[in-house]
């Protein structure tokens, strides 16, 4: 029996990460023009950018029961134990739909045992806290470690993002017809966070898009712990020399650690657009954790 750490898509976890750890990662279904396709499986980022820039219909939808049954199958039938860090409930019923898997799974195979933690966190956000898990697994943490961390992990991301197209926000609704207008004619640009709830939540308003780059490294300051010591997130959808500027300043003005660096995939990014721009990065450092990560 393996103890076995998985994800979803909606992570946007490297392709690095998920060869070196061999990682299990269920695709996120997106429908563009009525035809379904699964993220990181049949549509990838600079095909799926392509597209939404000829403006294609596009809707996604979480994972259903159905789907998480057919991957948690294969773990139920040769007795590993699995802990699954999902996609947050206040973006998507990803970890509703889970459970519900899980529980019919369990009639079958009762002595199948499966942690699902509800991330509430965004793309990188819980990518990040996967590759932690994973590193962690690796240098010989313990099983009760690991689930214990993932929760730690989680409650302490931080989620610094903003975008400079408001279109795909106010579709959405999470951006108001008058803030979508003003905005627009002002070059006001969102810094949105993920909130306590798991939501994707707009928090302030800078005018130009080099300022809002600049904001949410500040905040990456305000309330980033010991950067020194952490590995932080970068991700981003099209706009390469945005990305490049962020990690630059990261390694200059805080001294990171380590950058994992990650393209956003179509579950953030038909609701954000391509222009998305995300740093992740934990407010507290466990000493007792960081042991495993060197």
């Amino acid at each position: 029996m393996s103890f076995c750490i998985i994800t979803d898509s909606a992570s946007d976890i490297p392709e690095s990460v998920k060869k070196e750890y061999n990682l299990h990662v269920i695709p996120t279904p997106v429908t563009i023009e009525g035809v379904d396709y699964f993220d990181e499986e049949t549509i990838f980022p600079d095909q799926f950018y392509e597209i939404q820039a000829q403006g294609k219909d596009i809707k996604t939808y979480h994972i259903s029961q159905y789907m998480f049954e057919e991957h948690f199958r294969p773990f139920a039938q040769r007795g590993d134990e699995v802990l699954y860090i999902c996609f947050s409930t206040g973006i998507a019923g990803t970890f509703q739909a889970a459970n519900l898997a899980y529980d019919e799974l369990k009639e079958e195979f009762p002595d199948f045992l499966m942690t699902i933690v509800d991330s509430k966190c965004a793309s990188l956000g819980f990518g990040l806290v996967v590759e932690r898990l994973l590193r962690m697994q690796k240098n010989g943490a313990p099983r009760e470690m690991l689930i214990q961390a993932a929760y730690y992990f989680c409650a302490h991301m931080e989620h610094a993002v903003t975008v400079t197209e408001l279109d795909y926000l106010f579709k959405g609704g999470r951006l108001s017809r008058t803030s979508f207008l003003a905005g627009t004619v002002l070059d006001i640009k969102p810094i949105i966070i993920v909130d306590e709830a798991g939501s994707l939540k707009a928090v302030e308003k800078v005018r130009g898009w080099k300022k809002a780059q600049k904001r949410i490294l500040d905040m990456v300051g305000e309330k980033g712990k010991n950067l020194e010591q952490q590995t932080v997130g970068v991700c981003y959808g099209t706009d390469k020399d945005a990305f490049e500027f962020l990690k630059q300043q990261l390694v200059e003005k805080y001294h990171v650690k380590d950058i994992l660096e990650s393209r956003v995939g179509c579950a953030i990014g038909a609701h954000t657009g391509p222009s998305i721009l995300g740093i992740v990065f934990f407010n507290e450092v466990n000493e007792e954790y960081q042991s495993y990560l060197k």
